[in-house]
């Protein structure tokens, strides 16, 4: 069963600011597994903020080079019927439209667990389980 990753993870990977190094290098080690899965939005997600006018920022190419490496893992793309589940999520609840859009990508594509630290730690989400992989007890990369 796959693990689901979301944008901040990405994000992490590429930081070139010293006081996330820890996060980095576990970014980094989460990326090195084989059992990941991503989604359309969170691909965009990161291209736009990665590329961004701000400390940190990748060229465009660089971005999406990355993008094109992690396509060799499940990616869901964003449906009407994704939009809908995310709607009730996002109801349920009480969480932004586009975590719960996250969420049910992951749910779309088997996964149980979903890397992040937008959610609350260990909340389940009617199966999703939340990890926030940079808390202690959680680092398992």
């Amino acid at each position: 069963m796959a693990t689901f990753v979301d944008t901040n993870v990405l994000l992490y990977a590429i930081s070139t600011v010293e006081e996330e190094a820890e996060k980095r290098a576990i970014a980094r080690r989460v990326l090195l597994r084989t059992d990941l899965a991503f989604s359309v939005q969170v691909l965009q997600e990161f291209y736009v903020q990665a590329t961004r006018l701000s400390e940190g920022r990748v060229a465009p190419e660089i971005a999406v080079r990355l993008i094109r490496s992690w396509n060799r893992f499940p990616v869901q793309p964003i449906t009407v019927e994704l939009m809908f589940a995310a709607l009730a999520t996002h109801r349920r609840f009480g969480i932004s439209y586009w975590d719960a859009a996250i969420i049910e990508a992951a749910r779309s594509l088997g996964c149980s667990e979903l890397l992040t630290e937008d959610l609350q730690d260990q909340q389940d989400f009617g199966g999703i389980n939340a990890v926030n992989p940079f808390r202690n007890g959680n680092r398992r990369g």
